[in-house]
């Protein structure tokens, strides 16, 4: 199997090298990647040892953040790693401010691993979510170094608890203990013998708890919505703004704001074309009136965290395709939610849906029912409002269940 192994690798970089030649994303895979062994030997500290954050990308980096953020508010002097896997992630927090060295992760050869762990003294390591790379966690456990991985979350479905993934379920008995979201996790892995395991729960729920704690006021949002429901449409695809685009033009006495996932400038231009209500830019709210416009587009990133807190409800994109983005950042403040039909990987939404805190859609006619409901029914929203708070508080604790077992 290791044989298989080795060459799925070699193939999916092989397919990453001819991506680049048309995909920036791919691009920025292979170069950023040339440059990690040059970035360990500038800004490593010989006489410190390290902690090692190992995130697949942004997603899995802020269900780290939480632990890294304790580690060291605890020690200010421990030293932390951080790689990436994907671009988003690494091109967003490189520059984070509480690690030492933020790095791509080579790729998964033996040769790397080797090198990768000769050039920086590792103590600690924790791998979030998921990212089982064979290699990476061989040398860990031959170096006998405490390797941890942190919400982990498994399914039936995943090849570790197939009759032919044996080989695979080999590599989770590379960490010394495994914290995971749910008891499910827990009893598959145990019955594949690994019993080194704890449910604490997801560590984004203190992560949204911290923001929510810290999120920044913004006045000139608080003026905009005036006294009227607002609904913010956070991390928006075509497919979503396709559906809710009617439905914004029809309504009255709703302020709007609309923040896509993805800023560019045609994009923006080609969603205030198709609004038919006085539209304004988020960079240009501040030279303006507010209360002139009943829509905002979220032209930059950083702030859709702090922009939930002033909604009333919240649609979160994706759920038209891969999947559902971050719904936990809304419910933190109390905001019923809705999204797209594909969810269904995502414990949160299907707790909260079942809760009836969250609400899924399929087309602009549930759209509108769902909402014309939560707007017109005082007593539905303050209900759904209160089963999100009410699912944030009962959920947190998993960092400080952990940092109190391993520090």
């Amino acid at each position: 199997m290791r044989f298989f192994y080795d060459l799925s690798i070699k193939l999916y970089y092989l397919l990453i090298r001819i991506a680049s030649c048309s995909n920036t994303k791919a691009q920025n895979w292979i170069n950023g990647r040339k440059e990690v062994w040059s970035t360990l030997e500038e800004k490593n500290d010989p006489a410190s040892s390290y902690f090692w954050f190992h995130c697949a990308s942004l997603g899995e980096f802020e269900q780290g953040r939480p632990l890294i953020e304790r580690i060291k508010k605890q020690n200010p002097a421990q030293k932390i790693v951080i790689t990436f896997f994907s671009p988003s992630g690494y091109e967003v927090r490189k520059n984070y401010e509480y690690a030492d060295i933020v790095v791509y992760l080579p790729l998964d050869t033996p040769r790397n691993a080797k090198r990768f762990l000769s050039s920086i003294n590792i103590s600690k390591a924790f791998f979030i979510k998921y990212e089982f790379w064979y290699h990476f966690l061989s040398e860990l456990n031959r170096n006998k170094i405490d390797t941890y991985l942190v919400s982990g979350i498994f399914r039936p479905s995943q090849i570790f608890f197939k009759s032919y993934g044996k080989w695979y379920a080999r590599i989770l008995k590379s960490f010394r203990h495994l914290y995971v979201q749910n008891d499910i996790s827990e009893k598959l892995l145990n019955q594949i013998g690994i019993n080194n395991v704890s449910v604490v729960g997801d560590t984004r729920f203190d992560r949204v708890h911290d923001i929510a704690e810290l999120a920044a006021e913004i006045e000139a949002i608080a003026t905009f919505k005036q006294d009227k429901k607002l609904i913010v449409c956070g991390s928006t695809w075509g497919e979503d703004e396709r559906i809710l685009i009617d439905f914004i033009n029809q309504t009255q006495d709703v302020q709007w704001i609309i923040a896509p996932h993805e800023v560019k400038e045609n994009h923006i231009l080609a969603l205030e074309e198709k609004l038919q209500k006085r539209t304004i830019r988020f960079s240009n709210l501040k030279n303006s009136k507010p209360t002139d416009f009943e829509v905002i587009i979220a032209d930059g990133y950083g702030y859709l965290t702090s922009l939930y807190r002033y909604g009333d409800i919240a649609y979160v994109g994706g759920g038209f395709g891969k999947g559902i983005h971050n719904i936990l950042e809304a419910a933190t403040y109390g905001v019923p939610i809705l999204f797209g039909p594909k969810h269904s990987k995502f414990k949160e939404a299907k707790d909260l849906k079942s809760q009836k805190g969250a609400f899924a859609i399929h087309n602009k006619e549930s759209l509108s029912n769902q909402l014309e409901l939560l707007l017109n029914d005082g007593n539905a929203l303050k209900e759904a409002s209160q089963i999100c708070k009410d699912y944030i508080s009962q959920n947190t604790g998993a960092s400080e269940v952990i940092i109190g077992e391993i520090l």
